[in-house]
């Protein structure tokens, strides 16, 4: 019986990215170059939001509403560019033990002297 070694499965090649095997969270550096990214989007749709109402300016609603819409966009994007993704909820297997039953109410009782006393 051949074993086979894992370079010789075809299109394995050195050059392939590891394969993920956990569910980390991204790098700190990742996550700021995603919200770098949104933040360069919502404020690059400002500008033409505006170049926009100046176009449609004899429809009078549309042009309103893209006006509307630029105004928040600058608030919108740095809210989202500065928050962090919420941290995922972790399950933690914590043991977890049998309730015991309550002893019966029947005890035996010695009766004794309490600190040396005599009936």
């Amino acid at each position: 019986m051949k074993l086979r070694h894992e370079s010789d499965h075809p299109g394995n090649t050195e050059q392939e990215a590891p394969v993920l095997i956990t569910e980390a969270a991204p790098s700190y550096d990742d996550e700021y170059a995603a919200r770098k990214r949104k933040y360069f989007w919502m404020m690059g749709m400002r500008f033409p939001c505006l170049i926009l109402a100046g176009v449609f300016y004899h429809t009078w609603w549309l042009a309103l509403a893209l006006i509307v819409l630029s105004v928040p966009l600058p608030w919108v994007a740095v809210l989202i560019a500065n928050d962090r993704p919420p941290r995922k909820a972790e399950f933690v297997n914590k043991y977890q033990r049998e309730p015991r039953a309550v002893e019966d109410g029947t005890h035996r009782i010695v009766a004794g002297d309490r600190d040396g006393e005599q009936d």
